[in-house]
């Protein structure tokens, strides 16, 4: 062998220190410095062209993202402008640091409805969970612990979603019918709430939430599928239906808010308002590290002992969200997991120094980004400066927005979350699953959302315990000639868990000839292999015949070192009928 062959090691250079030197070499590298800051590589091929279709998306975008926004933020308890910050700042950092051109970032139903018994106690809390979500995602995408969140599954997710949508509809009743009492920390107690206090339900409010819900849902079904032989006219239609579908958030919202003003100059107040906005750039400066709550000032730790180990759930769910959503519209495209984890990250650190609330990935406004044609994060700069432009010179319009409308709208996009068509998936494939999925709800909707993503997950991990307990095992008789066999057909990987089961289903079928197929098994435990050389002992003490069908190398080797007389069972082949007839019997 050639000593100066290029692909052996350098002398006196170990593996491991090749190995390093290799990871720091990447690391140091131009161009893994470029897929940390993303727009240095979409921005030198960036047009006129493009810039026009990012400039009608993130307008199109912002317009959702205002009255979202302010929705969201009354939703946890914050000031209205809050939640337009929220949609600001971190949708400016992730123009810099985002991955996908679709996703663009701002507050979340979800992330509100957690941070909200929080903000009962102060708002700043809502400025530190901001930080301190941000920390957290930062330091998981610099780790590149992303996988840990594939151990979260999809029937946990589900129910999740699904419990958050519950909670924040039946939280939004209030508002959409003007009752008086609790909108609820949870579904179960807003919607006795609102049962208590049904009485107190006021007309015009009620009319004008049910009016809007009716609105959005009629503004969504209208469509026009244009032809190559339609008009000018009907192609415009068809333009202006697809347009107004887009906005038509913004569009009920505006209709409510004209509706409230022209009341209002006539002396009428029939409707709940939003009320002040107070507009403006927000004092800038560090997030609050301490508190003062009635007369007790908290410190930093005082407010950490207050999130407790449920204040994780608010980096887990963002992370989830943004990714999840990335995911969904790359398409064939590669999500850089790490990348979104350190640009989620980062947009909450900055918006911590902004008064805003925690933010991420929006499922409907990332929709309707990738409806409009976005072809890169820019457009996430252009729905900023709409809704900057909002918070800052407009903030006075917002005054007459109707609290019914803003629910209307709430409660509309939350029941697009609700995922009913995975209970008939598990239905059909996993009642296991689907068991996770009602635990997970259940529990949710009646305790709390960050108990019931806590039991969802523990419930799959007893699942997959219980499933590595008792490993698909199949046993079946056959006759070779005149020769009655039994075989036992391994499959998977089988863990310590299942071994007695494992050795249970081998000595019941040992009563005839033995066959053990394992031509599935990918991979056993020691204790699995060890309890099979151990039966196989029993076997050849009692004189019972066995052979042992299409198992690895690594298996053979191991079940060898452990009874070596075992080697003369061992067989290989597509049919196993042959070698039963030519062994001997006698």
């Amino acid at each position: 062998m050639d000593v100066d062959d290029p692909r052996l090691p350098l002398l006196g250079t170990s593996p491991r220190r090749g190995t390093l030197r290799r990871a720091a070499s990447r690391l140091c590298s131009v161009e893994s410095w470029r897929r940390r800051l993303p727009i240095t590589i979409w921005l030198p091929q960036y047009n006129v062209d493009r810039l026009f279709r990012d400039a009608i998306a993130g307008f199109t975008v912002g317009l959702t993202s205002i009255p979202q926004g302010i929705a969201y933020a009354i939703v946890a308890g914050l000031p209205p402008q809050v939640g337009l910050y929220s949609s600001v700042f971190p949708g400016l950092v992730y123009v810099f640091l985002g991955s996908c051109k679709d996703v663009t970032v701002g507050p979340t139903a979800i992330l509100a409805a957690l941070l909200a018994k929080y903000v009962a106690i102060s708002p700043d809390f809502a400025y530190l969970g901001s930080f301190l979500t941000g920390c957290v995602i930062m330091l998981l995408g610099i780790c590149q612990l992303g996988f840990l969140l594939d151990f979260i599954s999809k029937p946990v997710i589900s129910g999740f979603t699904t419990a958050a949508a519950l909670q924040i509809s039946a939280s939004q009743l209030k508002s959409l019918f003007r009752t008086t009492g609790s909108s609820g920390g949870t579904f179960i107690s807003a919607f006795v709430s609102f049962i208590q206090n049904i009485k107190t339900v006021q007309l015009w409010d009620t009319l004008l939430g049910l009016s809007s819900i009716a609105a959005l849902y009629i503004i969504k079904a209208i469509s026009i599928t244009p032809s190559p032989s339609d008009g000018p006219w009907r192609s415009t239609l068809a333009t202006a239906c697809l347009y107004m579908g887009r906005a038509r958030n913004a569009l009920v919202v505006l209709a409510g808010s004209t509706l409230a003003f022209l009341l209002y100059r006539e002396g009428e107040t029939p409707f709940a308002l939003t009320g002040t906005i107070h507009s403006g750039l927000p004092n800038f400066g560090p997030p609050p590290f301490s508190t003062v709550v009635g007369n007790t000032t908290l410190n930093f730790g005082d407010m950490l002992a207050t999130y407790g180990p449920q204040g994780l759930v608010l980096p887990l769910v963002a992370i989830l969200e943004s990714i999840a959503i990335a995911k969904a519209f790359a398409g064939s495209s590669a999500v850089d997991c790490t990348q979104e984890m350190i640009a989620v990250g980062a947009c909450n650190m900055v918006a911590s120094f902004a008064q805003a609330m925690p933010a991420t990935g929006s499922f409907t406004r990332t929709a309707l980004n990738n409806a409009c044609g976005v072809t890169s994060p820019a457009g996430s700069f252009f729905k900023a400066s709409v809704v900057l432009l909002a918070v800052t010179l407009l903030a006075e319009a917002f005054y007459f927005i109707p609290r019914a409308s803003l629910a209307a709208v709430i409660m509309v996009a939350m029941a697009s979350l609700i995922d009913l068509v995975v209970v008939r998936t598990l239905w059909r494939h996993s009642k296991t699953e689907l068991l996770v999925w009602i635990l997970t709800v259940l529990v949710g909707a009646g305790v709390g959302l960050e108990y019931g993503i806590a039991a969802g997950v523990a419930a799959d991990a007893v699942r997959i315990l219980a499933g590595a307990a008792r490993p698909h095992i199949t046993v079946k008789q056959f006759k070779v000639g005149s020769r009655e066999c039994s075989m036992v057909t391994l499959e998977g990987a089988l863990r310590s868990a299942g071994a007695a089961r494992l050795t249970r289903a081998v000595r019941r079928a040992a009563e005839r000839l033995l066959v053990i197929d394992g031509t599935r098994l990918l991979s056993a435990d020691v204790a699995v292999t060890e309890d099979l050389a151990q039966v196989l002992k029993e076997l050849d003490a009692a004189k019972r015949r066995y052979v042992l069908w299409n198992f690895s190398p690594a298996l053979q080797r191991a079940l060898c070192e452990l009874h070596p007389a075992v080697r003369r069972s061992f067989v290989a082949g597509p049919s196993i009928d042959l070698f039963i007839l030519g062994m001997d019997f006698d």
